[in-house]
């Protein structure tokens, strides 16, 4: 069996694959798909394939080949000749690259036959992902990259932008709203209020400019981190691929028990349906 897969797993009650994670995807899938052609594809779960319709989808994406691998927001943009193919792992995607002829798992729901006799092969045990297939030249202005807020290190989000975006609702779920920062998700949402001494619940409209300029650089500090060490929620690809989503090690607050800045006890909540961590002392309402 061809020996390379790559894996996502979720750490703790509620999260998915965040930012750090889909672009750990990106980058290993750059090393093993790039300039391969698609022959044909096999539809197995026809709810993953959101747009077009499956017959279309699979008469659009033959002999298209794989020319590079972007990522936007939480979705990975595989670039094609005449179309981009999106796909949101949600809660369990994963990828595997197989040999043609391997055995077909019953939890791979989508399998693109490559010219080299190889196939990538989407496994969703939940199967909540989902695909698109857009037109190139207009796959930015429509569902669903369109909703997406700006990345983190767009020079656009500063304090204005924050303020022009954030309402009274709780920042921590602001922070979860892809509209407004594209990428964070529940662990880094904890990290990031942590790091900014906010307490979750508070209003995001009532933040000062020092709070808004906080959530700004360590949103940017911790997805870097993150992105070094292979994200968190990554369990491991192969020994050779040498990445085992090490940032779990470097978490300070999301499912840890005692701060480790004051030696208070984290404390557990939910805000918007989300288990959310914080320590209470450095995080005072």
């Amino acid at each position: 069996m061809f020996s390379f897969f790559l894996v996502i797993m979720v750490l703790g009650d509620d999260c998915m694959p965040e930012l750090p994670e889909v672009e750990t995807v990106k980058n290993t899938l750059k090393r093993q798909i790039l300039n391969k052609k698609i022959l044909l594809s096999n539809i197995y779960w026809s709810n993953i394939i959101a747009y077009p319709e499956v017959p279309v989808f699979k008469e659009k994406i033959k002999n298209q080949r794989i020319n590079d691998i972007l990522r936007r927001g939480k979705w990975l943009m595989f670039e094609l000749d005449d179309y981009f193919l999106l796909s949101h792992l949600r809660m369990e995607g994963k990828y595997f690259i197989r040999k043609k002829g391997d055995q077909l798992n019953k939890h791979e729901h989508i399998v693109f036959l490559f010219d080299d006799d190889t196939e990538l092969r989407y496994h969703d045990t939940r199967k909540f992902g989902k695909m698109y297939l857009l037109e190139k030249n207009n796959a930015y202005d429509v569902k669903p990259l369109n909703e997406l807020g700006l990345e983190p290190w767009d020079e656009r989000l500063d304090v204005t932008y924050l303020k022009n975006k954030f309402n009274k609702k709780p920042i921590k779920i602001q922070l979860l709203d892809q509209s407004i920062i594209s990428g964070i998700g529940n662990i880094y949402a904890d990290e990031i209020l942590f790091l900014s001494k906010i307490y979750p619940e508070v209003s995001g409209n009532k933040l000062s400019d020092e709070n808004l300029k906080d959530i700004i650089k360590y949103t940017r500090e911790v997805l870097s981190s993150a992105i070094k060490l292979g994200g968190t929620t990554v369990k491991s690809y192969t020994s050779s691929e040498g990445v085992h989503g090490r940032f779990q090690e470097e978490l300070l607050v999301h499912t840890k028990k005692i701060c480790p800045s004051c030696g208070n006890d984290i404390i557990k909540i939910v805000v918007g349906g989300r288990g959310t961590y914080f320590c209470p002392k450095c995080q005072k309402r």
